[in-house]
């Protein structure tokens, strides 16, 4: 049986006296709707608990999923022309100055 610490020493006499002191706080007419809205509190507290509980056990549970290669292989292919074009462009410039430095020290 679960039981919260404060209430452990909590024998007849004392239970009797706070149901005594709730009655004549709260009257006779109002108790069982009391009582009901607590039992209605308690069992919301309870499936929110136990809803919280399988939300974690499930997350853990689940294998973290995978990346996709296909977006990665994709943006492989999208940068690899550019950045062959790019290189092809600099060497070509690179070619051209050396021919005209080379045409400059000849002349």
């Amino acid at each position: 049986m679960n039981t919260i610490a404060f209430l452990q020493n909590i024998n007849g006499p004392e239970i009797l006296l706070i149901f005594l002191v709730v009655l004549l706080l709260f009257g006779a007419k109002r108790l069982p709707e009391l009582a009901k809205s607590f039992g209605k509190s308690i069992r919301e507290f309870k499936k929110a608990t136990s809803d919280i509980e399988n939300d974690i056990r499930t997350a853990m549970d689940e294998e973290p999923s995978k990346p996709s290669t296909k977006v990665d292989s994709e943006a492989k292919k999208d940068t690899t022309p550019k950045q062959v074009e790019s290189a092809n462009n600099e060497a070509a410039k690179d070619e051209a100055a050396t021919k005209e430095v080379a045409k400059n020290e000849k002349a």
